[in-house]
């Protein structure tokens, strides 16, 4: 039973060819910010490009995966038709529709003010509601998966959420309260001065109001890949999750820990105490836990599949596992790039250390190699192992599935390394052209060229992706039934850990502790609005 078929497919399909374009101006902006090419002659372009290459994969891209994926997760672990499929139809519409709504003024060059939004820059008011009809739609995906999880739960009493279900739900429920922040900014301060209502705006509040997004969106974005780890992996490489709780556990640490944690992107910001910046430090410790339990589980069940396929020895297991295996090779991939990518984090969230690095190349390729590298590696998987059964065609080509996944592990490894060390160097992120005849900025030109070399190799990896799914053989005999990873130890769990309304309070409650005090400062304090700056003719 897979009815939402078409639904999915739609869904993949937008993102994917709007995160192939986004790929490809992202190259651009490595090229032209490199010694390879003559300065811009208008800056603007670079901004222009760089806003749209964010929004697409930072609110895009994720946004329609989660739902596509997630659509296809209520269908296929709770084995019974999505309960209202005309709401989720509407729900992908005014993703499109807000998806062109925001892009229209960017290509004009009327918002380039990147996905952060930046005030008191200010883009055209299409933008921002282009943007709000994106986060509405998405929430109405929110509200039909907490609806499916209901449903179910009323007619099976007694028994465990599909664990794959359970994932799905509370990355749901983790971007229900993640998009308020950004929302609230939009809503309450940036759309009254986009209408010309007002001449000002508090910036240091919308930063704080952003900041309780900014962080937080990460874990939305790593759901799917993480729900991929503990459900798909497993399965496809011949072996059995080692265990069904610590993969709740860890979807449910990460809608605890995952919120109050924001502020330490604005360690340089005065208008916050230093107080909540260490609080917000520690709680981005703490966050790095269900990925550790995450990394241990996954290891394990790859060690499961090894010795199933006669492994002996302390690690003759690894020799056996199926490396010739696409999704092999993805999780493994992954995992180092969330390894590099994560003790880049270490220094980012350190009060001292980020000094540093505050505002470098480090930083783009920190989160690079955590989204673009170990959680997109892991949409392609998802889309690898849901084709045959959206389209009932032949199995995909295990080859070039091959050769794609390489390409992007090696492209994002040679794209992101030399801007840790450009930044280090000193090297801003975010600027449209560098002089590099000057003896100051000589030593970054190769770090920068280099990169531009490995985005050249992650646009090809992207563009055969899309080709592999879009030659796939149809009229295939039908796929046999789609089934999730076996736990070893398939018993009953813990109550807390089969619902969410503990979890839930638990997410608010640290939330409003750790952002509550400072928002409210903010808002009452006088005299901490500027005067906005209108970008590209935007009023």
């Amino acid at each position: 039973m897979f009815l939402a078929r078409r639904l999915v497919l739609a869904h993949f399909w937008v993102a994917f060819i709007a995160f192939a374009v986004a790929l490809v101006l992202g190259e651009w902006q490595m090229v032209v910010r490199s010694p390879m090419h003559p300065w811009v002659g208008n800056p603007e372009l670079y901004y222009r490009s760089v806003t749209a290459h964010g929004t697409v994969m930072g609110y895009v891209l994720p946004t329609l995966v989660a739902m596509g994926f997630g659509y296809a997760l209520t269908e296929l672990a709770l084995k019974r038709p999505l309960l209202g499929l005309r709401w989720a139809w509407a729900s992908f519409w005014m993703v499109v529709a807000g998806t062109v709504m925001a892009a229209t003024p960017v290509a004009l060059g009327k918002a380039s003010v990147l996905y952060t939004f930046y005030p008191p820059m200010l883009a055209n008011v299409f933008y921002y509601l282009g943007i709000v009809l994106v986060v509405v739609g998405s929430w109405v995906w929110v509200g039909l998966t907490s609806w499916n999880v209901h449903r179910w739960k009323k007619d099976h009493p007694g028994e465990k959420i599909p664990l794959a279900m359970f994932g799905n739900a509370a990355g749901a429920y983790l971007w229900a309260w993640t998009s308020v922040g950004a929302a609230s900014e939009i809503l309450l301060l940036i759309l009254p001065a986009a209408f010309g209502w007002r001449d000002t705006i508090d910036a240091g509040l919308s930063r704080v109001l952003f900041s309780w997004t900014l962080h937080a969106i990460v874990y939305f974005w790593l759901m799917p890949a993480y729900i991929a780890f503990y459900t798909i992996i497993p399965r496809a490489i011949g072996g059995r999750l080692y265990s069904d709780t610590m993969g709740r556990v860890a979807f449910v640490l990460f809608l605890v820990f995952s919120m109050p944690i924001g502020i330490h992107h604005l360690f340089a910001d005065p208008q916050v105490g230093a107080g909540f910046k260490f609080v917000h430090a520690v709680f981005t410790a703490m966050v790095s836990v269900p990925t550790l339990l995450t990394v241990f589980t996954i290891c394990a069940s790859a060690e499961i599949a090894g010795r199933l396929r006669g492994g002996r020895g302390a690690f003759g297991w690894v020799k056996a596992l199926p490396w010739s295996n696409p999704y092999m090779l993805a999780v493994t991939f992954s995992f180092i790039m969330l390894g590099f990518g994560g003790a880049g984090g270490i220094i980012n969230m350190s009060y001292q250390l980020n000094e540093t690095i505050h505002n470098t190349q480090w930083v783009t390729g920190h989160f690079h190699l955590i989204f673009a590298g170990a959680i997109v590696i892991m949409y392609f998987v998802i889309a690898y192992d849901l084709w045959p059964h959206l389209l009932r065609c032949a199995p995909l080509n295990e080859r070039l599935m091959r050769w794609q996944l390489w390409l992007w592990f090696v492209g994002m490894m040679v794209t992101t390394i030399p801007w840790h060390f450009a930044g280090l160097l000193g090297a801003p992120r975010r600027m449209a052209y560098f002089d590099y005849t000057h003896p100051a900025l000589q030593p970054q030109a190769l770090t920068v060229t280099i990169s531009s070399i490995g985005g050249l190799l992650l646009v090809v990896s992207g563009l055969l992706f899309i080709w592999i799914l879009a030659t796939a053989r149809r009229g295939a005999p039908e796929p046999t039934v789609y089934t999730f990873s076996t736990p070893v130890h398939d018993g009953p769990v813990p109550a807390a850990l089969n619902s969410f309304a503990l979890w839930i309070a638990l997410m608010v409650g640290l939330t409003v502790v750790n952002y509550g005090f400072p928002i409210v400062q903010l808002a009452l304090m006088p005299g901490t609005s500027v005067p906005v700056i209108p970008v590209g003719g935007a009023r």
